[in-house]
């Protein structure tokens, strides 16, 4: 019979400081400027222009995001121009709509379409945006990012599963993800991304988010299978997803719910062996209650001598996540186990709002961007706090510009050296290359998270981040000014150079 360790409520006596206030201690514009696009995240258009002209010298000595030549001096001319090229299809909304059309048409069931339209995904959107199609050509890809100053977070790209057979293959999956993590050059790679989805049947995440639910709303509610965990709900926390008393278990659910767990210890245990730190992703609320369960028990299993191995996903634009984040890290601390997260912003706006108005209740997300933003800056000045007092990890999940910014300055005045593998920064591999470049040139670690598998398992992926960043893309991002810019410096250089050849003469007469 498995316990709580601390029940929620009786972490309301505790203060939040941390969660209740901006990155005070750096200077900046005003958040609500902040472009919102992050790791799983749905953006609104900003322009580029005005990103530019914000980042002057007085905003911080931390980052330089504006010097195109020194961002993009490792970077070859091709592919300056096919990034170019593959950012400027995706912003146009029109060719994503079709494309999106199409891979969710019954065309793909034709062989010779569907064959056409992998190959030319894979040589465009594929190419820019993943690693590659096998744990090989993904490892290639580390080595290269590792070469210009970055490290990879290596993701098998599998989406969900609904049956034991299936999860069995993911686990392997992930298991070589490790494995070849193992291999590769010390601190290439800093995180093997996995998905409890991917090995636990879906059906079966939900069936236990219901309980888990239940048993907040009533913790007489005996949970038999339930192991030690951290708080999972907090007072301001989506319950709506359960109305009626669930079912308990029945034995085959209890024993499919076995199978998940021993599948995800074994890659844990594989992490703690080759010493290779593991995050899990965040989904939406439905099934994200049995995720964190699945998380934490594994976190207070295996993360010990004040070094995570098992890192959490917290996704700022829920109303709770802050309380959620607090409570988890104070029980943590209470019970000696340090934590690691992953801090994003959140992918699933449309359907947690949809969901919620359909019951008839308020939406689990943030009411403003403004508020989202303050959040996701919030939660991380307070893991950067902790960090700070010697205690847990963060991984700064962003392609917004002043949260970069903001969450720089604030480690820079928190005297948390550059190169601490405590704080991480990262962002999506294809995306974001200005962030990276300048938090890189500014010596903070930074990691590119870098998708992997066959082109038709990838697409789902593909399909997500297209929809997601259509926002951001439809409009003059700042990496695609930059590229621009960057373009236009050498196309002017190779035409000086051209010029002077010509004017300079050939021979000497005699």
């Amino acid at each position: 019979m498995a316990t709580k360790f601390l029940s929620p409520k009786l972490l309301t006596t505790l203060s939040f400081p941390s969660i209740t206030r901006f990155l005070n201690s750096a200077s900046t514009a005003s958040i609500a400027a902040v472009s919102p696009l992050n790791f799983d995240e749905t953006p609104e258009p900003a322009a580029a222009e005005k990103q530019l002209t914000s980042l002057d010298e007085s905003t911080t000595p931390t980052l330089d995001l504006y010097d195109h030549q020194k961002l993009f001096s490792s970077v070859s001319t091709s592919k300056l121009l096919r990034s170019s090229a593959t950012l400027g299809l995706a912003s146009n909304e029109r060719f994503v709509d079709f494309g999106t059309w199409v891979m969710n048409s019954r065309l793909m069931e034709t062989s010779l379409v569907r064959d056409v339209i992998l190959k030319t995904v894979k040589h465009t959107f594929f190419q820019h945006f993943c690693a590659g199609e096998t744990t090989e050509e993904a490892v290639d890809c580390v080595k290269r990012i590792h070469d210009g100053g970055f490290r990879g977070m290596l993701v098998y790209a599998v989406e969900h599963t609904d049956d034991n057979a299936g999860c069995d293959r993911n686990l392997e999956g992930f298991i070589r993800s490790v494995e070849f993590a193992k291999s590769l050059p010390p601190l290439s790679v800093s995180f093997v991304i996995a998905k409890i989805t991917a090995i636990c049947p879906i059906g079966l995440l939900r069936r236990v988010s219901d309980l888990l639910r239940w048993q907040y709303k009533d913790p007489s509610f005996t949970l038999p299978w339930k192991l030690n965990t951290l708080p999972i709900f907090s007072d301001s926390s989506a319950l709506y997803h359960t109305l009626q008393k669930p079912a308990p278990l029945s034995p085959q659910e209890e024993l499919d719910l076995h199978l998940a767990h021993q599948r995800l210890l074994r890659l844990c245990q594989k992490c703690v062996q080759d010493n290779v730190p593991l995050t899990i992703d965040a989904e939406d609320t439905s099934i994200q209650p049995a995720i964190d369960y699945f998380t934490y028990s594994s976190a207070i299993m295996y993360n010990r001598d004040d070094k995570p191995i098992v890192y959490g996903t917290i996704q700022a634009y829920l109303k709770d996540a802050g309380e959620r984040l607090f409570m988890a890290t104070k029980t943590a601390e209470s019970l000696g186990i340090p934590m690691g997260f992953k801090l994003v912003r959140g992918a699933y706006m449309s359907s947690e709002s949809r969901l919620a108005s359909s019951l008839g209740y308020d939406s689990p997300i943030h009411n403003s961007i403004q508020e989202t933003h303050a959040c996701y800056n919030d939660c991380a000045s307070f893991m950067l706090e902790r960090i700070a007092g010697g205690y847990d990890a963060v991984v700064l999940a962003t392609h917004n510009i002043e949260s970069g910014q903001l969450a720089a300055s604030k480690a820079c005045d928190l005297g948390i050296r550059k190169g601490n593998q405590k704080l991480e920064f990262a962002q999506l591999y294809g995306m974001s290359e200005a962030l990276s470049f300048g938090l890189r040139n500014a010596g903070f670690q930074v990691s590119k998270y870098l998708p992997y598998g066959p082109v038709d398992m990838v697409m789902p992926y593909l399909l997500r981040r297209a929809e997601e960043n259509r926002g951001l893309l439809s409009t003059p991002s700042l990496d695609r000014v930059l590229m621009g810019n960057e373009l236009m410096r050498r196309l002017k250089k190779l035409q000086f150079a051209k010029s002077e050849m010509a004017s300079s003469p050939s021979s000497i007469e005699p």
